[in-house]
């Protein structure tokens, strides 16, 4: 049985601090429930939902919790996934495998952060009132509460790794920066293009990606300073900046079809895992790619159209290096450098994005990938079912 793309929407995805700063992660993610339904009304067998913190407001299960503030029936079930930044992919994938086991018809998968919101947290002490300070650790991002047993180099900063990376596959400053400048440019343009208009659902009055700045230029971005190392090419310009935002894809059977009235945008022919030393993690999305294909019995020559997530500028050139593919296939609406990456809510939004690339550009097979902190990659084959009609 295969397992089919239906719908997909998102928030726009909001800087840090920035307008979607005073709605919790629980209501985002009601929010694009309840706009996903309206868009495509469907009965729902099961809600499977991202999140890569849960330490805060959407804490104890927020799939659940979303769920039920959409008005969906008590009955449907909800559960949450942490894979970090590859967590709403991880939840679709899951979901693709419960249509294709025939345990569901049609499932709701998506996911959801607020990095503006992500509480800091005291760890308990060993024994009661201890005499010394204690010390607040933030949740926002990367390592906490580190176990002690981790060695050292799998545990430095995201930062840090893709400089590793960067020393490892020589990629220049100047490459980020033209990188990190498409990305901007190419968001800007489909915003005006009006390729969102039906993929985005405002919220609290923003109507947009927070963070594209369609003046960026690798001019500009030149002249900012490292951000992690004092002779280092990572820099706030060429990286993927805290975000807040929610994503929603709807996932069927064929009979779904007639149910929901209407067909499919796309089937899921492939899906990829991978995992090496966690300071690599920038590299994982090669070998996760790679394995999807070849499940879907797909070649790279095949494939038309990729959605990577921007993490760094530096991972994504590594990948598309590695890959051998046209760049100019990579990313084409603009990415997470631009638009903003909500960790939890980010694969939602590269496979929702794949689905409509490939219908505009009607390319039959596409790939959504993303790296994953702790070394880890995902990646799933779409294909567009009307492409050369």
């Amino acid at each position: 049985m295969t397992a089919y793309v239906y719908a997909a929407t998102r928030t726009p995805f909001g800087r840090f601090n920035g307008a979607l700063a005073g709605v919790r992660p629980d209501d985002l993610a009601a929010h694009v429930i309840t706009a996903l339904l309206a868009q495509t009304p469907a009965p729902i067998d099961e809600v499977i939902w991202g999140n890569a913190n849960g330490a805060g407001e959407e804490n104890r299960n927020v799939g659940r919790m979303a769920a039920l503030l959409a008005g969906l029936p008590t009955t449907v079930p909800g559960s949450t996934v942490n894979r970090l930044c590859g967590s709403s992919l991880d939840a679709a994938m899951i979901a693709s495998r419960a249509i294709e086991t025939g345990d569901a018809e049609i499932v709701l998968a998506g996911g959801v952060e607020s990095m503006t919101r992500a509480p800091w947290v005291l760890p308990k002490p060993a024994k009661g009132f201890p005499p010394g300070d204690l010390t607040a650790v933030s949740t926002t991002l990367g390592w906490r509460l580190v176990n002690p047993r981790m060695p050292a180099e799998w545990t430095v900063s995201l930062g840090e790794c893709n400089e590793q990376l960067q020393e490892k596959f020589a990629i220049s400053r100047v490459r980020q920066d033209e990188f990190a400048a498409r990305s901007h440019r190419l968001a800007a343009k489909a915003w005006s293009d009006g390729f969102y208009d039906d993929l985005v659902a405002p919220v609290e009055g923003l109507t947009r990606d927070e963070g594209v700045r369609p003046d960026s230029s690798p001019e500009k971005l030149a002249g900012l300073k490292p951000s992690f190392r004092k002779d280092g090419t990572i820099t706030a310009g060429n990286a993927s900046p805290l975000s807040d935002g929610a994503s929603a894809v709807l996932i069927g059977s064929a009979a779904a079809a007639d149910v929901i009235g209407q067909q499919p945008i796309a089937a899921i022919r492939g899906r990829g895992a991978f995992a090496l030393d966690p300071q690599e993690f920038g590299y994982a999305p090669v070998e996760a790619a790679n394995r999807a294909l070849k499940r879907a019995g797909v070649t790279w020559d095949q494939v038309g159209a990729v959605e990577l997530n921007e993490a760094f500028a530096v991972q994504s050139l590594v990948c598309v290096d590695a890959w051998g593919i046209d760049p100019e296939i990579v990313n084409t609406k603009g990415g997470a450098i631009a638009i903003g990456h909500p960790l939890g809510a980010s694969g939602g939004r590269i496979l929702g994005t794949l689905a409509k690339v490939l219908r505009e550009r009607n390319e039959r097979y596409g790939v959504a990938a993303i790296c994953i902190g702790v070394g880890q990659g995902l990646a799933m084959v779409l294909e567009n079912l009307e492409a050369g009609r």
